[in-house]
């Protein structure tokens, strides 16, 4: 039978603590290295020694669509999600309508949506691609792509962080860094969920960003998920940024 595909969950407060206890070590190592300083006596500075540099000439001959990012991007964010396979079918969780998902249909795939809306605007979301298919009649993929302003937060990098503190929670979870991607990751639950009359369902689910786009992952089944085709979608979604 067909299953129905639980939701992504919103990532929770603890994480936002986490980086803020960061942050806040950081602040605080970088102030007691100000009070020492303060007590020692000043050091005298090398003389300016190194020679005038010319100021080059001419104009500066911009980039190429093909090399300015922002080109592809700025467009229509649905061209870079993954090509649905051919012979999939539609999963029974529809993402968005026509792959894009406005602000409260994103906030609705959390567990607590009014709470999400809240902070999507915080973190200034700004639009977001969504793709979906079944292969078979039980393994469903999920794909967000979710673009955010960042005039004020470094928003997408935050959004891939606390979606690895979420899947790292969760118990008998494996974990392996997305190649090319700095610090992106993939995992596989090996535990299903189990709830009486369904058949047990697995997950594996990977998370990166670029630039100003969060990358969400999610591949759910009633078999064990291997390593192998988490890795492999999450590779090809992010080379496609």
């Amino acid at each position: 039978m067909d299953e129905a595909v639980p939701r992504p969950r919103r990532r929770g407060r603890t994480a936002l603590l986490i980086a803020g206890a960061v942050v806040l070590g950081v602040v605080a190592g970088t102030c007691t290295g100000y009070l020492v300083q303060a007590d020692r006596e000043p050091t005298k500075l090398p003389p300016l020694s190194q020679p005038v540099v010319k100021q080059a000439t001419g104009e500066v001959e911009p980039l190429s669509a093909a090399e300015d990012r922002r080109v592809k991007t700025d467009g229509d964010l649905r061209k870079l999600l993954l090509k649905r396979p051919k012979g999939t079918r539609d999963t029974v969780f529809e993402l968005g309508t026509d792959g894009w998902m406005d602000l409260a249909e994103y906030a609705e795939t959390f567990k607590e949506p009014d709470e999400a809306v809240g902070e999507l605007i915080e973190e200034q979301y700004r639009r977001a691609a969504a793709t979906s298919w079944r292969v078979g009649s039980t393994q469903n993929v999920l794909i967000h792509l979710v673009q955010y302003r960042q005039e004020q937060a470094l928003s997408a990098a935050e959004n891939a962080e606390g979606s690895y503190y979420w899947a790292e929670e969760q118990s008998d979870t494996r974990s392996w860094p997305i190649p090319g991607t700095g610090d992106g990751m993939a995992y596989v639950h090996d535990s299903p969920d189990r709830k009486p009359g369904y058949l047990p369902l697995y997950s594996a689910e990977a998370h990166a960003w670029r630039g100003d786009i969060a990358v969400d992952i999610w591949v759910y089944d009633t078999k064990p998920i291997r390593k192998e085709k988490i890795m492999d979608l999450a590779k090809r979604q992010v080379g496609r940024l």
